[in-house]
């Protein structure tokens, strides 16, 4: 073989091995920071939102969706003593927002701060919580909003979302089935549904879903599926001591059925989920870093690929979002959050530049949402709330 020959067969060997995917995180896009290629660098342009009426305090920004071509956002005013109060905002192109009236009920809902939505239509659905009681646990409410009226606190007995059962209310979805919201109680993952938002019903201890003898259940995140529900969590299995990823589908918020995501040593959470072109796709924290998951029929999960991380505390998926065919997710790592990006769903990932350094935990946050093509980012780093518009 000619000297010329063996250079250009070595090139090709070289450009091959390049551009191999490392087995279950994608490609060298994949690694903390980026990998080799360079972070994604959004146009990112800075939005005005309003202080609505009322004391005067700092804005913080927890939650976005769109519907029908509005923007809808929801958080709260903070004043310097911490007291809080609801609020919400909305827009039809995404350059002026308005501030929605809030119309509150009890002691608590005046002081919540909202921290999540969904909607369906031009009905908008929040969740809300404030820290108070003998016990200082979270005093959890939901707030409606049908059309062009105020965003109004749903009356709600205290233990439906509270009491001594309580654990956590966490993620709220619309879909063709009416509103779920996701959770746990003293048993294990549970929720709760309603047809229209107006009143939620709480569903505890159901086969499958709640935790059982093969261990103890928690629901992070719901998602709408075409019919029915998907259900994203863990499972801690009696006497573990290891988080297992789990999923669970449902037609009607009362039957579901258990699914426990493949990984390699069985640790991890599932902890945020979506519907990209139709596909379930869940990601979250394992050993190795993030994993993502499909469901290529609705019952059977495939992991499809991931990315690292590097971090002294416990990693965590905090936000997910389908804009213009890609994935957007936000990540912590104890030390700090993080936007990621993917364009081959899920398989391979690069890091996002955010205009704010935020740090992992406390009175801090990161967000995305995504709707007409655009990434709504929500970012406090607890002096300030900012939102910012890009695309990716």
């Amino acid at each position: 073989m000619s000297a010329r020959r063996v250079l250009v067969v070595c090139a090709l060997l070289v450009l091959l091995v390049a551009g191999c995917d490392r087995p279950g995180t994608g490609n060298d896009e994949a690694g903390p920071g980026g990998g080799r290629s360079a972070p994604v660098e959004p146009a990112w342009r800075e939005a005005t939102l309003p202080v609505p009426p009322g004391p005067a305090g700092r804005l913080v920004l927890r939650d976005a969706v769109s519907c029908a071509g509005v923007w809808f956002l929801v958080g709260g005013v903070v004043d310097a003593a911490g007291g809080s109060r609801p609020a919400a905002w909305s827009s039809a192109d995404g350059a002026t927002w308005v501030p929605v009236p809030v119309a509150a009920s009890t002691f608590y809902g005046r002081q919540h701060v909202l921290y999540a939505a969904a909607c369906a239509g031009d009905r908008v659905a929040a969740l809300g919580a404030k820290n108070g009681g003998v016990h200082g646990n979270p005093r959890t409410g939901t707030w409606v909003r049908d059309g062009a009226g105020p965003l109004r606190e749903v009356p709600a007995a205290f233990e439906l979302f509270g009491g001594p059962r309580a654990v956590s209310v966490a993620r709220l979805a619309a879909g063709a089935g009416g509103w779920l919201i996701a959770g746990a109680r003293a048993d294990g993952a549970a929720v709760w549904t309603s047809p229209d938002a107006g009143g939620f019903t709480l569903a505890e201890g159901l086969p499958e879903l709640a935790g059982d003898a093969r261990g103890r259940t928690a629901a992070y995140d719901a998602v709408a599926l075409p019919a029915g529900w998907l259900v994203v969590g863990s499972l801690l299995p009696a006497g573990g001591s290891a988080l297992r990823p789990m999923a669970w589908t449902s037609v009607d918020g009362r039957s579901f059925r258990r699914a426990e995501l493949p990984v390699q040593d069985g640790r991890g959470r599932a902890e945020r989920g979506v519907l990209r072109d139709g596909v379930p796709v869940v990601v979250g924290a394992v050993s190795d870093g993030f994993a993502v998951w499909w469901a290529e029929d609705g019952v059977r999960w495939r992991r499809v690929g991931g990315f690292g991380a590097t971090g002294p505390g416990v990693l965590s998926v905090v936000g997910l979002t389908v804009v213009g065919g890609a994935l957007v997710a936000v990540t912590g790592d104890g030390a700090g959050r993080a936007a990621w990006v993917s364009t081959d769903g899920g398989v391979s990932w690069r890091s996002v530049r955010v205009p704010l350094t935020v740090v992992d935990g406390g009175d801090t946050d990161l967000t995305v949402a995504g709707g007409d093509d655009r990434l709504l980012l929500l970012a406090d780093d607890g002096r300030g709330s900012h939102a910012w518009w890009g695309r990716v």
